[in-house]
């Protein structure tokens, strides 16, 4: 079919008219033969003849001649040119050898993003190396070129400027361990844009020491500055220059966004669970990226096969359901009425009255749904029960067993004592069948593996856990941090935002969070103005007096 779709994708014309008109009548014909086929494919990839194409002797795919085929010259084109041209030039629908499709396409765009991943990744941390390198040798390279350039010319440095040798030893080590704890550090996500106040730190830190080197090179390595100890303070103000920076650093990088100023309200998009979560003055793509380390921290995992099962139970209503046409119903009856009594349209009337009476019988049948979906979850939660407590008294009995066997181990020899894998490994048959069931029942067994399993008995029975505590991670589900990494999709997340994700979020805003099965929509809303006043309670008036009489029985 590719072959076909291939040829009728060039129109080959000789100069004889009747060749050419009866080539473009074939052409026609094959065109429509193969329309009905080339329908059902994928329109994805379509690639379509110009009418200011090269002539049809000699087709061209981008501007090139194909393999094979001579190169047309001016004079050939305008030889060659045809007056029905509309009608015998084909458009190719089909996916051509020399094309590609959207699939490919973005494949490639993903491997491109796969092979720079790690470079995105450490490009911040690689730029802000060299900057504070940059920074901590600036003051050093501003005390020792004097002393390498003109040495003979200097004059004496005194106990105040030695002073000031220690004061700048200090401070840049401060300055080091300051940077080191604030910028030196693994980033936590790849955001999708630079941040902003990164980005600024970095161009204002940049612009100090270049304007410190500028001033540097015209006022003391031109001129020869004989004073070495205002070259020595020149330092000591880069350096303190550089300390405001990295306190202006802190300031906007980690103070600014504590204080909570919003709420944002997350809702996963499947089974419309929620969180309110306060969060400070953020960009966009800072508050999603702190909302998604939010989720794996309290949002439970993701169960795909619950949705399937009301997918499947709402398709299954669907399918009882049957739609009529009461327009042509309408028709056929009166075309009954019409007709004489002995027609062959006699029969109708059968037919009309069952499909009315199905048709009255559809709303019966969908206000039984909610019996159905009743009479469903209840038979479902007494299954649960039921397994639940079969899962309950096996893990009861076999850590009895291993209390029981642990009294025994205290006469035995140490030859014959088992470890603690080995433990798990002889006790996990007797409740494995009964957890099998209920994670089934439960649609939560591709969550836990076999040997997740054991190794969890294992460390049960090691910190000596009762069997409570072991059934607490299968009984309900956990977060999604509680399973294993290839649960967590950390790497298929996408942000959706109409506004720039480097602004900040204000009252309204509104952006998604996309995963692979599932999105997390966000709703921001500032927290409001909490007035308190004060009431002032005097003690005197919590005083009372009480009178006691002859009469009163106390």
């Amino acid at each position: 079919m590719d072959t076909e779709s291939t040829h009728s994708g060039y129109s080959y014309h000789s100069s004889r008219s009747g060749r050419s008109n009866r080539h473009g009548d074939r052409s026609r014909e094959r065109h429509k033969a193969s329309g009905s086929k080339d329908s059902v494919r994928s329109e994805r990839s379509v690639v379509i003849n110009p009418p200011d194409s090269p002539s049809q002797d000699s087709p061209v795919h981008n501007g090139e001649p194909l393999p094979g085929e001579p190169t047309p010259t001016a004079d050939e084109g305008d030889e060659a040119q045809d007056d029905n041209w509309g009608e015998t030039t084909t458009a190719v629908t089909g996916t051509s050898e020399l094309s590609i499709s959207q699939e490919e396409v973005v494949g490639l765009g993903k491997e491109m993003y796969d092979r720079t991943e790690s470079f995105r990744r450490y490009l911040p941390l690689a730029v802000g190396s060299c900057v504070g390198l940059l920074v901590l040798a600036t003051p050093l390279a501003f005390l020792l070129l004097p002393a390498v350039m003109w040495p003979d010319r200097l004059q004496a440095c005194g106990a105040a400027c030695e002073g000031l040798f220690l004061s700048i030893a200090f401070k840049l080590l401060i300055l080091l361990m300051a940077m080191w704890a604030l910028f030196l550090k693994p980033g936590r996500a790849s955001l999708p844009r630079v941040c902003v106040y990164r980005a600024f730190l970095t161009t204002l830190t940049l612009l100090l020491t270049m304007s410190y080197w500028l001033f540097y090179g015209v006022r003391i390595l031109d001129a020869q500055d004989e004073d070495y100890h205002g070259i020595v303070q020149f330092a000591v103000s880069l350096v303190d220059s550089q300390l405001f920076v990295h306190y202006l650093a802190v300031v906007l990088l980690e103070l600014r966004h504590l204080q909570p100023c919003y709420s944002a309200s997350v809702m996963r998009s499947t089974d419309g669970e929620t969180r309110q979560y306060n969060i400070g003055q953020l960009s966009i793509q800072k508050a999603a990226l702190s909302i998604l380390e939010y989720y794996y921290r309290d949002f439970p995992l993701h169960n795909p096969a619950l949705l399937s099962a009301s997918k499947h139970r709402a398709a299954k209503h669907l399918a009882g359901l049957k739609v009529y046409n009461v327009d042509a119903f309408k028709n056929k009856l009166r075309k009954y009425l019409l007709d004489p009594p002995g027609s062959t349209a006699g029969a109708q009337p059968g037919n009309g009255n069952q499909s009315r009476a199905m048709v009255t019988a559809a709303p019966k049948r969908k206000d039984s749904a909610h019996n159905e979906l009743y009479y469903e979850e209840a038979d479902y939660e007494r299954r649960v029960r039921k397994r639940r407590a079969r899962l309950v008294v096996a893990v009861e009995e076999a850590f009895t067993h291993v209390r029981r066997m642990k009294k025994e181990d205290v006469h035995a020899t140490p030859s014959d004592i088992m470890d603690v894998r080995e433990a798990a490994l002889a006790i996990f048959p007797s409740m494995a069948r009964a957890l099998q069931k209920y994670l089934r029942t439960t649609r939560r067994q591709h969550s836990h593996s076999m040997e997740s399993i054991q190794k969890h008995l294992a460390f049960c029975l090691v910190n000596n856990m009762s069997p409570k505590a072991f059934l607490e991670a299968y009984l309900a589900p956990g977060p999604t941090l509680q399973y294993g990494p290839e649960r967590w999709m950390a790497d298929q997340w996408t942000l959706v935002s109409e506004a720039s994700v480097t602004g900040g979020i204000k009252e309204g805003s509104e952006f998604l969070l996309k995963c692979l099965d599932f999105s997390l929509a966000v709703t921001i809303k500032g927290i409001p103005y909490i007035r308190l006043t004060e009431e002032y309670v005097d003690l005197k008036s919590h005083k009372f007096i009480l009178l006691l009489q002859s009469e009163t029985s106390v």
